[in-house]
């Protein structure tokens, strides 16, 4: 079972009935649902998830303390906490009241500073470009199951995604990255023999290579080890997916290398079909350092355009 799945159940069964029965009240101002870390909340959990962090469990987001004060908020972790041990043939983590949890009782602002450095989630253009983009993943992931309120999902929608000029400056920078590693690195090192070097250059390219492709999906990239999970789900074809895989876990005989560079110009000209068809660039070339300016120059504001091409990577 997913985790969202028995989340969603353990508070259908569970958590609302106690809300309702001991905080009736409070009921309609409280958001419910599985945000944040983990990878139940992207649902990639599988069973070797479940070794660690993975329970029946969800998160109440409170607003601030006007609204809930300190001593409601105390009683809901106590609620929470004598909640069912086991559901479904899960058990839950013993519940630390001093924080640390994935789950339970957490203030909106608490979690949207942890996460955004901001407690109401209003981002600047500098803030936009400073935030790890695994960390806006993790606040617009999961699933809210009540909020009765609205801001905190409005908050999410606001954050669902990079402004324009924002994505076109991490793209150019990546797209650059891509040529330089990729097309010009990985052949320079293997010439001189460094294959420790050249592998180097090929895990940049990649990383590059799958920053581009969320860029041009306009979904945030997560955590690098669920990145090839998350890249399933944006439709991709199995060439590419599978070029990019080949790319890192392939030998360095002379075929093999002479089939890297190969798959590097293939991965290449995808990336660049992409970025002709959003019409983001108008290079007919194919060296991706063309591209990189050329998408560049389609940033409106001039002050991020006039940037340094590697500003936002």
């Amino acid at each position: 079972m997913k985790g969202i799945e028995l989340a969603r159940r353990f508070y259908s069964e569970y958590g609302a009935p106690m809300l309702e029965e001991q905080f009736g009240e409070y009921v309609g101002v409280i958001a419910v649902g599985l945000v944040g870390s983990g990878s139940e909340c992207f649902g990639f959990d599988d069973e070797i998830s479940h070794d660690h962090d993975f329970e029946p469990g969800f998160c109440l987001f409170l607003p601030d303390e006007d609204v809930v004060d300190r001593r409601t908020a105390f009683l809901l972790e106590r609620a929470y906490a004598k909640l069912p041990s086991e559901f479904m043939g899960f058990r839950r983590a013993a519940y630390d009241p001093v924080g640390g949890n994935r789950h339970g009782v957490l203030r909106m602002r608490e979690f949207l500073l942890e996460k955004t450095g901001k407690e109401d989630g209003r981002l600047s253009v500098a803030d936009w470009f400073s935030i790890p983009e695994q960390s806006l993943a993790e606040v617009t992931n999961g699933e809210l199951f009540r909020d009765d309120l609205g801001w905190f999902s409005e908050i999410r929608k606001s954050l669902s995604y990079f402004p324009e000029d924002v994505r076109l400056k991490k793209l150019a920078g990546n797209l650059l990255l891509m040529g330089q590693s990729g097309q010009y690195n990985f052949d320079r090192c293997m010439r001189r023999g460094e294959r420790a070097a050249a592998g180097l250059a090929l895990g940049e390219f990649v990383t590059s290579a799958l920053k581009c492709i969320f860029l041009l999906k306009k979904r945030y990239m997560p955590y690098y080890k669920w990145s090839f999970r998350a890249l399933r789900e944006l439709g991709v074809s199995n060439e590419l997916y599978d070029g990019l895989e080949f790319l890192l876990t392939g030998d360095y005989t002379d075929a093999s290398v002479v089939q890297k560079k190969v798959v590097v110009e293939a991965i290449c000209s995808a990336v660049a079909m992409d970025l002709r068809t959003q019409e983001l660039s108008d290079y007919a070339g194919d060296v991706m350092e063309g591209y990189a300016y050329s998408v560049n120059d389609r940033i409106e504001d001039g002050e991020i355009r006039n940037l340094h091409v590697l500003f936002a990577v």
